[in-house]
């Protein structure tokens, strides 16, 4: 069963499936003037479908009513159609088009991933699925409006206690008041960052262990930081991540689906785009 994967396969699968919304949506053409048919097929759509939303059956009276509707809805779309209500419309533009690239995902994703395929998956784009460093830390928080001038030269007298006291310092006593709290445990990176800002994330991130450090800069102000713990980021088993990796690669799958359907949609086409002319002006100089 390789040809199955093979890019030839699906591109003859693209164009059947081209085909098909075009007679899908050429349908009505076929119909005799004045005539609308509910087939066997439209009743058993309607009722798969009440049957989905209401955990039931329809009732007799109830499907008659479905009946009603669909026949009403036939009609009012044939009349907006023959009417020409459909062109320049962008909600029904986009609705086509959605209707469209849905059949291209369908057919991206009916193939499930081998662990080969996964593994590769997986290498090839570590990024996706490498876990963040987390940091465990203690900090105090100077207000540099509150020091002004005196701001590094308190900040110099802390440090040098805090690192006499090391790990056992009181810190109760030293620094500002401040929103955050004074300790954090397996912070990951991003949150660092999200919390203190890039250049306090990048600081802490290249800090030793066990030593009080600083001044280090944040969004709001300057700090000591004591860093306790430290992991770096990993690159987890598939086992471990296996349903990730397999939602990622139907996503990539489904992406490349997509290229692969308008790269064929519009081969078709000639495409011409009428610039203003100030705009074809600049072009020439």
């Amino acid at each position: 069963m390789k040809f199955i994967r093979e890019p030839l396969f699906h591109f003859l699968l693209l164009g059947a499936a081209i085909f098909a919304v075009y007679g899908f949506a050429t349908r009505h053409k076929m119909d005799k003037p004045g005539e609308i048919v509910v087939t066997q097929g439209t009743l058993e759509n309607l009722v798969t479908g009440f049957t989905r939303t209401w955990q039931r059956p329809p009732t007799e009276e109830e499907l008659q009513g479905l009946v009603r509707d669909y026949i009403r809805e036939e009609a009012a779309y044939r009349e907006a159609l023959a009417l020409g209500l459909d062109r320049d419309d962008m909600i029904v533009r986009r609705r086509l088009r959605q209707k469209l690239e849905f059949l291209s995902d369908e057919l991206a994703t009916r193939t499930e991933p081998g662990d080969a395929e996964l593994q590769s998956f997986l290498q090839t784009h570590t990024r996706l699925f490498q876990s963040e460093p987390l940091f465990s830390f203690r900090q105090i928080y100077f207000n540099p409006q509150l020091h002004g001038g005196n701001l590094h030269r308190d900040m110099a007298r802390a440090l040098e206690d805090l690192k006499r006291a090391g790990s056992r310092a009181n810190t109760a006593d030293l620094g500002d008041s401040f929103l955050l709290e004074r300790s954090f445990e397996k912070l990951s990176l991003s949150d660092v960052k999200k919390t203190f800002g890039e250049q306090f994330a990048s600081a802490v991130a290249a800090l030793p262990l066990g030593v009080w450090q600083g001044p280090i800069e944040s969004g709001y102000g300057t700090h000591l930081v004591f860093v306790t713990q430290r992991s770096e980021g990993r690159l987890p088993a598939l086992d471990e991540i296996r349903d990730q990796v397999r939602r990622e690669w139907l996503d990539a799958k489904r992406g490349e689906a997509t290229e692969k359907f308008y790269q064929a949609i519009l081969s078709r086409y000639k495409v011409k785009i009428e610039l203003p002319e100030e705009k074809k002006v600049a072009q020439v100089h």
